[in-house]
């Protein structure tokens, strides 16, 4: 435990030398060969990670901290490796319970866990790191990754580029939220894959509650700005949906009974919801969601505007919050790197999640996707399949760390074992009103226990519980489900 630990330091007994106070300067020294730097200047600026002598340990860069970066980090063996991780985020997002936090069921930090406790040698090792950064290039010839810094607009700060010599490169990029191309999405849709798109919806649809008040607004715009339209009926959307109306019923019927009645949720979906569960299950949503006061419309979007979307059919359908949640493609990273895809455009790889053209690169979860080659299907884009992909390769790498390959181009004859086989343990997913679906099969085609109702809700919230990250966070996702089932949910706008 971190208290544990803090206790256990303030307790141990410090030696006082002459010198200690010159030792962080000393340290600091020691390891200044790891920054190359450029020109004479006084203070020049950081300019990357030069390659890895023999007298240090190996370098493993990191692309991205989703499920898969994440998972490969916390597995990694740091006595023999130095980890480097490079993301435009410091945490990793438990994607499964964000649909909560945009209601208030969950608070924002509970399924945000800090990559530093992902993995200590991060925030503790010399030769360790992480980098608030985008990757912008690859030379897999000198073993090089280029970067440039995140500043988050800041006008004061202008981002820079810097390189990262490595000796085994992960690209854990993951993959961006499909538009299909439709005009207007990006600039008027809110996707769920991060926590920042949670705390947009939540703040817009506080908004527009608190609008839809204010004397004066008519009805016909009190029924546009209350009417949350989800697009997308895969587990996102639905998820997302049934949160909302437990919302609606629980807290807005409550404490925002002037506005009660014009308040509506419609989840639009071209084909059926969760066309990957089981028809039982699926009937089952779908009764749920129609009972809880979701509007499901079948059909497919054709334009996007600010106030309204028009579907395929020419229906204009007005909303005042819109979110979308039609699946994942390729990041515009993917698509621009020069490496080999695989269909669908990910980067291709073989039966050892590695990119066949490129010495010591490989690549997990969302970004990757077998080789036809191979004779594999591409996998689905879901955490599990990221997670265990991570926990491979971490096992692979430590096994090639521990046979004398980990420095750059030392692979060599090292025998890599058995390769990577996915094995689907099964989908879940809430529909609102303590219920849920729990479906056990390996595929869709395959028999298997696939159960719904309020048992189905326990043992959905028990499994999450037991995957969240850390102690930490199990204890805040615990307590903030206590606290909503007893007090409601927060309704501030912060």
């Amino acid at each position: 435990m971190y208290w544990f630990k803090n206790l256990i330091r303030l307790s141990s007994p410090v030696k006082h030398h002459s010198t200690a106070k010159f030792t962080p300067t000393l340290f600091s020294l020691q390891h200044l060969h790891h920054f190359s730097t450029a020109g004479d200047a006084v203070a020049p600026p950081v300019s990357g990670l030069g390659p890895t002598k023999k007298t240090e340990k190996p370098r493993v860069v990191v692309l991205g901290s989703g499920w898969a970066g994440c998972r490969l980090m916390k597995g990694i063996d740091t006595s023999i490796y130095d980890v480097v991780c490079v993301s435009p985020r410091n945490h990793m997002v438990f994607t499964p319970l964000l649909a909560s936090t945009c209601v208030g069921t969950l608070e924002f930090r509970s399924v945000a866990e800090p990559i530093g406790r992902i993995q200590p040698a991060i925030s503790t090792e010399p030769g360790s790191y992480f980098f608030l950064a985008n990757c912008k290039g690859l030379d897999s010839k000198n073993h090089e990754v280029h970067c440039q810094t995140i500043t988050d607009g800041l006008r004061t700060l202008e981002p820079w580029d810097f390189k990262i010599s490595y000796d085994k490169l992960i690209i854990a990029s993951g993959a961006e939220a499909s538009t299909f191309g439709i005009n207007g999405v990006k600039e008027h849709a809110i996707f769920l894959r991060e926590v920042h798109h949670a705390q947009e919806i939540r703040r817009k649809l506080l908004l527009n509650l608190m609008i839809s008040d204010v004397p004066g607004v008519s009805d016909e715009e009190k029924r546009r700005l209350l009417h949350c339209v989800v697009v997308g009926g895969g587990p996102t959307g639905v998820e997302f949906s049934g949160e909302l109306s437990d919302f609606i019923m629980k807290d807005v019927h409550q404490r925002y009974s002037h506005v009660k009645d014009y308040i509506n949720v419609t989840l639009i979906e071209a084909n059926d919801i969760l066309s990957s569960f089981d028809d039982r299950l699926r009937v089952y949503a779908t009764k749920q969601l129609t009972k809880s006061g979701v509007r499901l419309v079948r059909g497919t979007v054709k334009d996007v505007q600010p106030k309204k979307i028009v579907l395929s059919d020419g229906t204009d359908v007005p909303y005042g919050l819109l979110v979308w949640s039609t699946g994942v493609g390729p990041s515009s990273f993917v698509q621009k790197m020069d490496l080999p895809k695989a269909p669908g455009g990910r980067i291709g790889i073989d039966d050892w999640l590695r990119v066949p053209s490129m010495p010591d690169v490989y690549a997990i979860g969302d970004c990757s996707g077998y080789l036809e080659s191979t004779g594999k299907p591409t996998l689905p884009a879901l955490a599990q399949v990221a997670e265990r992909e991570g926990k491979y390769l971490a096992e692979l790498l430590n096994k090639i760390g521990k046979a004398g390959g980990g420095y750059a181009n030392g692979t060599g004859d090292i025998e890599l074992g058995a390769p990577f086989v996915y094995k689907h343990l099964g989908s879940m997913a809430t529909v609102g009103s303590y219920k849920a679906l729990v479906d056990l099969r390996q595929s869709k085609e395959a028999k298997g226990l696939s159960i719904a109702g309020f048992a189905s809700w326990f043992i959905w919230r028990s499994a999450y519980l037991t995957r969240v990250v850390s102690w930490r966070n199990r204890f805040y996702v615990a307590i903030n489900w206590l606290t909503t089932f007893v007090f409601g949910r927060d309704i501030s706008r912060i």
